[in-house]
């Protein structure tokens, strides 16, 4: 039987919070590179991984409890939310900590910008009565480019050199998009409930793997290490989860995977109003670019009025 859920009054489209709420989620997610990379100087990346999740669930459960909703009590919708977990952090979190281990952020930010473009596909041969229009397509490719002045083309030279590690941070990327596409079958629950079920499963997971692979009790954590782990698991997983899952149900799934292109121009704007770096030409065209790419990509369709 398939059941048909309207988007509720309370995520109804308002274009200025939308896009408001995608810039937030590109500052949350961007800044998690630099917490990653500070975190692995002491802390070994499946041990990051389970610290982030175990957190989050703690922070996100009681969220959930205060605002008085309860986990789902079906089989089925804790299976979806196993595989939404799969795709979202067991997965695509774990390789890309792995991968950041020996790819340089510039080049690991345009490998994982290419998300959009897996969306567009995995929508066009995999999801039904789904057809993305072309212009989304352009926006996806648009986004890539800008990115890639904005981070800079020397950063491709680069390409292949830690080709294996490179591969996991391109595959976050697609396991990021599968999250995207398959995230909107859980739009019959609230974000909050969803990033709460979400972050469960990747406990239940990577937790004992931590403990089985890296035996964190032997490692000797810095405290700057720590610290970054914390603002990693509250700012960059359990704030950032829920609105991802908000906007899922708003700008759905190209929309929701547009931010990894303002993710580079976060990264800009932090260096020029807080380190002093230059703003030029070159970059300032990236930025334009990338934001063209957003806009496309965000354009809404008239006839989408309910999620399926």
């Amino acid at each position: 039987m398939e059941r048909t859920a309207r988007i509720s009054s309370q995520d109804r489209f308002d274009p200025l919070l939308e896009f408001v709420l995608l810039g937030l989620l590109a500052l949350l997610w961007g800044g998690s590179y630099l917490l990653i990379q500070i975190s692995l100087e002491t802390i070994p990346p499946l041990t990051l991984i389970a610290l982030r999740v175990s957190i989050a669930a703690v922070l996100l459960g009681v969220v959930m409890k205060g605002r008085g909703e309860a986990l789902p009590k079906d089989k089925t919708t804790w299976g979806m939310l196993f595989v939404q977990a799969l795709f979202n952090s067991i997965g695509a979190w774990t390789v890309l900590a792995w991968g950041q281990q020996y790819v340089e952020s510039g080049l690991a930010s345009v490998l994982n910008s290419t998300s959009p473009v897996f969306v567009f596909f995995f929508m066009l041969f995999f999801v039904r009565g789904e057809t993305p229009p072309l212009f989304k397509l352009l926006g996806a490719c648009l986004g890539i480019i800008g990115v890639l002045l904005i981070v800079g083309p020397e950063v491709l030279q680069g390409l292949g050199r830690d080709a294996l590690a490179q591969l996991a941070v391109l595959l976050g990327a697609v396991l990021y998009a599968g999250a995207a596409v398959y995230g909107k079958r859980l739009s019959h629950l609230s974000p909050t409930v969803a990033a709460t079920g979400t972050m469960i499963w990747a406990v239940f997971c990577l937790v004992p793997a931590s403990l089985l692979f890296e035996k964190p009790w032997q490692v000797e954590m810095s405290e700057r290490s720590i610290l970054a782990a914390l603002a990693l698991a509250i700012f960059s997983t359990g704030l950032a989860l829920l609105i991802y899952f908000r906007l899922l149900r708003t700008l759905g799934s190209l929309g929701v995977a547009s931010q990894s292109y303002l993710r580079a121009g976060v990264g800009v704007a932090l260096g020029t109003f807080v380190l002093g770096e230059q703003f030029d030409l070159f970059v300032a065209t990236g930025v334009l670019i990338a934001l063209s790419g957003v806009v496309l990509i965000n354009i809404k369709n008239k006839k989408k009025v309910f999620i399926k």
